[in-house]
């Protein structure tokens, strides 16, 4: 998640030309499909799935300079670990490149065959770190949730009713400029198709609360049944508003939500009483920083969330 809304304004963000490059994979991983129309049980996302992914993210900031930050060697071979996941898994992915702070971006999207393309729901999450850390929680989180998810969906063969489509965004920390990109490059035509944006920033706080987007009503409710029916409330979202990828979308007229764990802001006594934790602490210690690592993960956090994302996904594509 990027700093603020004036660090985003500060950011010198210089947009130029796109180079598109698709890869269409025939086939897809066996599994049993669901009938085109009928309501299909979201699966349980296997959070050790989602931690793989994790280690995988740091270690490629490992290797490259501590970090995935944009335009660093980290942030490209991270890309190329999500895409070549989802080539294998029968999607089709598109990079979209450009240009920010004289570096060059990419952002990926990943199409799942089938389904009314007339009406698309999309799961994101920004796929780059600070320049100062791994960024692990932030937002590696989100992005390993949404590439577990997109290969949950290949494993059961899913065939819903409306296209899905999944996406990692570069350069949000600089002031969403990915995702902007993306939004700007759409036709309007193409834009209208996009029936709900979900977005998934920031998932696994060490020290959670339960955030959800108050944006378009229908996906806000299609989050909070998910978190009332395992017991577990829920608060509006307000740390990180317009701070994130759906913001574009969202002002682009495209239906916008998502979850949060939250950020530097301190947990109240009240929340811990709701949620457990450590009053008086953020909700993670590590935001924009060194530490923000694998162990600066809630495990319980990251296994929720992942799942109700995964409903999501499920109920408004069916």
């Amino acid at each position: 998640m990027k700093l603020s809304v004036s660090a985003r304004a500060s950011a010198a963000a210089v947009v130029a030309g796109v180079t598109l490059f698709a890869t269409g994979v025939t086939g897809s991983a066996a599994g049993a499909a669901s009938p085109a129309g009928t309501l299909a049980a979201a699966p349980d996302i296997p959070v050790a799935g989602v931690k793989a992914h994790l280690s995988q993210l740091q270690s490629i900031a490992t290797a490259n300079g501590g970090n995935r930050a944009h335009g660093r060697a980290g942030y490209l071979a991270s890309i190329n670990y999500v895409k070549g996941k989802l080539d294998a898994a029968g999607f089709t992915t598109t990079v979209q490149q450009f240009t920010s702070s004289g570096r060059t971006g990419y952002n990926l999207i990943a199409d799942w065959p089938g389904g009314d393309t007339d009406q698309v729901v999309m799961a994101g999450s920004h796929l780059d770190s600070v320049s100062s850390g791994a960024g692990i929680n932030d937002n590696g989180s989100g992005s390993s949730a949404v590439l577990e998810i997109a290969l949950a969906v290949s494993r059961a063969n899913y065939q819903p009713t409306k296209h899905l489509r999944f996406a990692w965004w570069g350069a949000e920390e600089l002031g969403l400029v990915g995702s902007r990109y993306h939004v700007n490059n759409l036709s309007a035509a193409n834009r209208a198709k996009i029936s709900a944006y979900l977005n998934f920033d920031m998932i696994g706080s060490p020290n959670p609360g339960y955030f959800v987007y108050d944006d378009d009503p229908t996906i806000e409710k299609t989050f909070k049944d998910y978190f009332a029916g395992i017991g577990v409330p829920t608060e509006i979202e307000t740390e990180g508003d317009g701070r994130s990828d759906h913001a574009p979308f969202k002002s682009a007229g495209v239906p916008v939500g998502g979850l949060f764990t939250g950020a530097s802001r301190t947990k109240t006594a009240a929340q811990v009483t709701k949620w457990g934790g450590t009053s008086g602490q953020a909700f993670d210690r590590c935001y924009h920083s060194s530490c923000d690592t694998t162990a600066n993960i809630n495990d319980t956090a990251l296994d929720r969330n992942s799942d109700a994302a995964a409903y999501a996904v499920w109920t408004l594509s069916s």
